[in-house]
């Protein structure tokens, strides 16, 4: 058989050189390898075979490492001319021990289109050298004739001498032989293999065999070390994108985070609502508001070394304006008080009119067009828990609005009294207020859900105790502690009429003298008045209802009084010609009187 690899024939030996050959173990069953063929002709053919005329060209078989001595690269005996005469010598294979066997080793095969024209050019191997040899007597040549074995194939299988088998271990460092031109001898025809081999590429010509490792246990053809394979395109794109996926979260969080603390990178801009309707229900406190503001005043006074701020508001188109006593009363003349309206319009003002017991006062603006009067309400018709307004300049903060509800009515307050003599008290039945009220808010309006003017904000309970008016009275700590006192606007009404018309008002009394020292409850008329006189006046309202000296008084119209004070403010409380319903307690004994109000000139 033939797998490919040159045909080899044994040759005799001698013994000594056949003992020095190693026997090689057999060989696996079934290995195919190393089979020895008939020998072949001079020409290159086996005895038998037809001629070629021209032998196509195939796949190359690998040549012995160490040629025969008198064996020429085409495969024809070269031996040197000999006698005719003598015998041809036998041919010894000899092998040097100095010479390492030489092999050529290929690259891993490239997939390379196959030309049938073009069959692949493989190159030829330098010849090993061939150790010298005595030359032989000259004889001549005989005619060729065809060679027959010497022995008997090897059944065994056993390779060739030279050629290493399965069991050789590598060789050291294999150096690739020089490219040997190609013979001009046709190569033989190979016999058929039944293993078939990959096909060997032609080497680059003028270019150096790449150094490659042999390995005696690779598979046919591989000899040589595979190319390095090409990473995944597909691969380098996932671990591309996750390194850019990377990057891009680290960055992005950092920016974040900057943004979060820092408040981004730009112009900070803060959100803010539309521009919508800015109208208001006329009922609430911005309703109220937009309405009186700008019928109150602000108003300064000057006179006998002292200055004062106050609040006003309009009664009618006329310019008068109604406001406290207490805040007009250091005025000298009318030179020295002045009007300022909420659009900042200020004017010269003169007083009309004033009532220290009433603590009101008018005072008149002319020249100034476009006034708005308050309208009016109605202090009887008021509830406590209703909602009021107040408006005035608290420490001179013109159109200062504050809000709260009416926290009780019908309260008998007094104020002033700096005289001594008690003519500068002011007695009223007020109505209390938890709106905020301030000195400088004496003589605003307080006013209902309606914009309308129910009190005239006047007196404020301080922290020290004490009532006091706005500019501070008797106040020890001036100052709003939710405890407002305004004058009902009834009462305001009628006196500011009086004043506007007369410039005097009136004041309804009963015609008695009060003991103001009794520490009992209820009003007691005194034994005597104050200067001496009898304290019951005759052919007045009390001596006509048969009032007597001594008598406690407990009640008007059914509500209890305590003391002389709130005994006169329930009776300035009604107008002159008003009818009372007394209580009194005379000898242990409770009576009950009518009488009619008479009037007297105020102050």
């Amino acid at each position: 058989m033939n797998n490919g690899k040159s045909n080899w024939w044994s040759r005799p030996s001698s013994t000594p050189e056949a003992a020095r050959i190693p026997t090689p173990p057999p060989a696996d069953e079934g290995d195919g390898d190393f089979p020895l063929p008939a020998p072949r002709s001079s020409s290159g053919q086996e005895p038998g075979e037809p001629t070629d005329p021209a032998p196509a060209p195939g796949p190359r078989a690998p040549e012995p490492l160490a040629a025969e001595p008198g064996t020429s690269d085409s495969g024809q005996s070269a031996a040197a001319p000999v006698p005719e005469a003598a015998p041809a010598p036998a041919v010894e294979l000899t092998k040097s021990a100095a010479e390492p066997a030489i092999e050529l080793t290929k690259t891993a095969p490239e997939p390379v289109a196959e030309s049938a024209a073009a069959p692949p050019v493989e190159p030829t191997p330098a010849p090993a050298p061939v150790p010298a040899e005595t030359p032989a007597p000259e004889a001549p040549v005989p005619a060729p004739q065809a060679r027959q074995p010497l022995h008997t194939p090897d059944e065994y299988r056993t390779p060739p001498y030279g050629e290493p088998g399965p069991w050789a271990p590598a060789p050291p460092v294999q150096r690739p032989p020089a490219a040997v031109p190609p013979q001009g001898h046709p190569h033989p025809h190979p016999h058929p293999q039944p293993h078939p081999q990959p096909p060997v590429h032609p080497q680059p010509q003028g270019g150096a065999t790449p150094w490659v490792q042999y390995d005696p246990w690779s598979a046919p053809g591989t000899g040589a070390p595979p190319l390095p394979a090409k990473k995944s395109r597909k691969g380098l794109a996932i671990a591309a994108a996750l390194a850019f996926a990377l990057v891009t979260g680290v960055i992005g969080g950092g920016i974040g985070a900057y943004v979060e603390r820092n408040g981004g990178l730009t112009t900070v801009e803060l959100p803010q609502a539309e521009g919508g309707d800015t109208g208001r229900a006329p009922d609430s406190v911005a309703g109220i508001a937009a309405s009186a503001l700008p019928g109150v005043v602000t108003l300064h006074v000057r006179g006998n070394g002292s200055s004062g701020t106050g609040t006003g508001f309009v009664l009618d188109t006329k310019g008068h304006i109604l406001t406290n006593n207490h805040v007009v009363d250091g005025a000298a003349s009318s030179e020295d008080i002045s009007v300022t309206f909420s659009s900042g319009e200020t004017a010269r003002a003169k007083l009309i009119g004033k009532d220290t017991g009433y603590d009101l006062a008018v005072v008149q603006v002319t020249g100034v067009s476009g006034l708005k009067a308050l309208p009016l309400g109605n202090s009887d018709n008021v509830r406590v828990g209703d909602p009021v307004v107040a408006i005035g300049a608290p420490f001179d903060l013109s159109n200062t609005v504050t809000s709260g509800i009416i926290s009780a009515k019908e309260r008998p307050i007094t104020a002033g009294g700096e005289k001594g003599d008690g003519s500068d008290i002011s007695y009223v039945d007020a109505l209390q207020t938890d709106a905020p009220i301030n000195p400088g808010n004496s003589g605003g309006p307080l006013l209902d859900s309606k914009a309308r003017v129910i009190g005239i904000n006047s007196a404020i309970r301080a922290a020290g105790g004490g009532s006091g008016e706005g500019e501070g009275g008797s106040a020890s700590q001036p100052g709003s502690i939710g405890l407002g006192f305004a004058i009902p606007i009834n009462q305001g009404k009628r006196v500011a009429e009086e004043l506007i018309n007369t410039g005097k008002a009136t004041h309804p009394v009963i015609g008695v003298s009060l003991d103001m020292q009794f520490n009992g409850d209820g009003a007691r008329v005194g034994e005597k008045g104050k200067d001496g006189s009898a304290s019951v006046t005759a052919g007045g309202p009390a001596a006509k209802a048969g009032l007597r000296p001594g008598d406690v008084i407990t009640k008007v119209d059914g509500q209890r009084v305590h003391n002389g004070e709130e005994l006169i403010v329930k009776i300035r409380a009604h107008r002159p010609g008003d009818k009372l319903e007394l209580t009194l307690s005379r000898d242990g004994k409770e009576l009950t009187k009518t009488l009619t109000l008479g009037s007297s000139q105020g102050t």
